[in-house]
């Protein structure tokens, strides 16, 4: 059991609407001018808590803030570090006038400045049915390669809270952000708009614009695209290019300083491919893709 006598300062939890949750023919209408919503806590039998567990459990229930009707958050109880990562306990609190019942659910834990310190997809078939009005202990595992932000946040005020799904976003360095113009800005919001959906993990290379200048280097523009839950940091980046003809073109290395892209958008670069790295004397780029390679490959 989570030993909370020293206390953790956490802010308000993060509640969101519970149609955001339930499936088409569960949806509820939520009202904020309603009274506030008291929660009972509801623990299965054969889940064998023992009576000092259940008693902690419901203090902190009596603790968290009231709720309007039909809404669905996370009470944050405790945070600690362990060998397995953050292990988070929280109270997962329901005021839906039914029984509800979770799916795979991505959950944010936040630090003091409500920026993720770690997100993850947890399967919270496991919690049963949750009943109207009920709140259900649950303890969240956040292992390392899931943190995605400052851990030192943890130290002061601290939250849980459901990540709605959104939709993949455009993710624009600073020097791109200072120097593109809306109506760039907005046609790469299409293109990530438009782009084919990632596989949850994947991380693809996405060809934008490809030209070849006059001192025959090929400037080629690609979005590089992160479908992982965490964030992904790049050192250097191995890329072939091939052009209309379905052959390669160009290959380089390229050195990368402090370029991270972060989970669930794509962020556009271009990379310079110099004429020395160009391996074939008649180049078509009227279609073109651009892929990673291993450095030890040969052309």
């Amino acid at each position: 059991m989570f030993n909370f006598a020293k206390g953790t300062k956490k802010k308000q939890e993060q509640a969101a609407k519970a149609d955001d949750y339930l499936q088409p023919d569960q949806e509820e209408t939520s009202d904020a001018d309603q009274p506030a919503v008291e929660t009972e806590l509801s623990i299965p039998d054969d889940w064998g808590l023992t009576e000092e567990d259940r008693y902690v459990y419901a203090f902190h229930n009596s603790q968290s803030p009231k709720l309007h009707q039909n809404q669905i958050s996370i009470y944050g109880m405790e945070v600690k570090q362990t060998k397995k990562g953050m292990e988070v306990a929280g109270l997962i609190r329901n005021t839906v006038t039914k029984a509800i019942q979770f799916g795979e659910t991505r959950v944010l834990l936040l630090g003091s400045d409500q920026k993720p310190v770690a997100r993850k997809t947890f399967d919270l078939s496991q919690l049963g049915s949750i009943p109207a009005n009920g709140a259900r202990p649950w303890t969240f595992v956040f292992e390392p390669d899931m943190i995605v932000g400052d851990t030192a946040q943890l130290a002061g005020s601290w939250s849980l809270a459901f990540e709605l799904k959104k939709s993949h976003q455009l993710d624009l360095e600073n020097s791109w952000e200072e120097s593109i113009n809306e109506q760039t800005r907005a046609s790469l919001e299409t293109i990530v708009k438009q782009a084919p959906k990632l596989k949850p993990g994947e991380m693809n290379f996405m060809g934008v614009q490809a030209r070849q200048q006059d001192n025959g280097d090929i400037a080629a523009t690609i979005l590089i695209r992160n479908g992982a839950e965490k964030n992904i940091h790049l050192e250097q980046v191995p890329l072939g290019l091939k052009d209309a003809s379905g052959e390669e073109v160009a290959r380089g290395s390229f050195q990368m300083t402090d370029f991270t892209i972060r989970a669930n958008t794509s962020k556009p670069w271009t990379f310079i491919f110099p004429a020395r790295m160009i391996i074939r004397e008649e180049i078509d780029l009227s279609e073109w893709s651009a892929y990673p390679i291993q450095q030890d490959q040969k052309a």
